[in-house]
């Protein structure tokens, strides 16, 4: 029997995970990187992460661990950018490590907000599965209600 471990990097929906906790924080000014920023984050939004369910299930030539990720990982630093550009607010004030642990637990934490994980979908490339936003600034943009964004600096 075939089977397909769909190996999920952080979810990106306004709805739940770290986007629905970080965005308020952002949008009120009460934002930046969080610990160090040098930490890689393997991120997929939500819309891709269901075409990777359905590409999982309907073709037999997928099998064993699939990455579902975004073909484009970032560094804490260009994600808390990124995100503070979409209401168009600067990305300024460091968020210690504290700040996480202390939303999600020191587990929480260090599996997610903190975690450095810098992992690609190179099955599903091979597979030549297409993404609808591999750059997070587009991913961002949609899921955030913005069509279009201009580019920022980092």
């Amino acid at each position: 029997m075939r089977t397909v471990q769909v190996r999920t990097g952080i979810v990106q929906t306004p709805r739940g995970g770290t986007l629905g906790l970080l965005y308020p924080l952002f949008a009120a000014g009460l934002d930046g990187p969080l610990g160090s920023g040098e930490q890689w984050l393997s991120w997929i939004g939500i819309d891709d992460l269901l075409d990777i369910y359905r590409h999982a299930v309907l073709d037999d030539t997928l099998s064993g661990p699939v990455n579902a990720v975004a073909p484009n990982p970032v560094r804490n630093t260009d994600y808390t950018s990124t995100l503070a550009h979409t209401p168009h607010r600067p990305a300024l004030l460091p968020i210690p490590a504290l700040g996480p642990r202390l939303l999600l637990g020191k587990q929480g934490a260090d599996e997610l907000a903190l975690a450095n994980q810098r992992v690609e979908p190179a099955i599903l490339a091979r597979a030549g599965h297409q993404f609808r936003q591999p750059h997070l600034e587009t991913a961002l943009g949609h899921l955030l209600g913005r069509t279009t964004m201009e580019p920022h600096d980092k």
